[in-house]
């Protein structure tokens, strides 16, 4: 993402932004670091040409090394906002307080016409959670019904685990998702190698 007539600045950026501001950032701003949080299945589906994966888990971990190698302009997606609205948090936390996160996730981008690449399409995560939980209400209520009346447990457990999630902008049933294997990528990045790639950024 790099220009002859990019300019540089170091003004508060909002924490939110469209995918319009985005495409209007690659074009003006030779400091501009997209950075993908998802899963290397989805990152392999789709995403915005020079971004740099670093997956949530990742992050997570790493915050404080992460943050070290990231610039003045940072901008964090996902498949909707979700995730990247988390990874801000964990950087604000360490004092990166410049990420904004793109509205909409990189759908919102390719939508706007923006670059994107694709390649074998999988599922979101996000989909893959409201599938998960779905098929296991039905099966807690059916369960309920024709072979004992203690499986409608599991149907107001993951009622209750939706809810804890939504209160807290978590999921633990997306982070255990993200591992299984058909989420997992065989250019799936180390921690060293996403700090590598962001460090010849730097």
């Amino acid at each position: 993402m790099t220009s002859s007539n990019k300019t540089t600045t170091t003004d508060t950026a909002p924490q939110t932004i469209d995918a319009s501001t985005l495409k209007a950032w690659e074009d003006n701003h030779d400091d501009l670091m997209v950075i993908d949080v998802r899963s290397g299945a989805e990152f392999d589906s789709m995403h915005i040409k020079g971004s740099y994966h670093v997956p949530l888990p990742l992050l997570s971990e790493h915050t404080e090394e992460f943050a070290a190698k990231m610039g003045t302009r940072v901008v964090l997606v996902c498949q909707s906002g979700n995730r990247a609205e988390q990874a801000r948090k964990h950087l604000d936390a360490v004092g990166l307080g410049s990420a904004s996160v793109l509205a909409g996730g990189v759908p919102a981008y390719a939508a706007a016409g923006g670059n994107v690449v694709k390649g074998k399409n999988t599922w979101a995560l996000e989909r893959q959670v409201r599938m998960t939980a779905g098929s296991l209400v039905l099966a807690g209520v059916v369960g309920s019904k024709f072979l004992s009346p203690k499986l409608g447990l599991l149907a107001g457990g993951i009622g209750a685990g939706l809810t804890f999630s939504a209160a807290t902008n978590s999921c633990a049933m997306g982070q255990m998702l993200s591992k299984m294997p058909w989420n997992r990528s065989a250019n799936e990045p180390t921690a060293h190698q996403a700090l590598q790639n962001l460090g010849a950024k730097a």
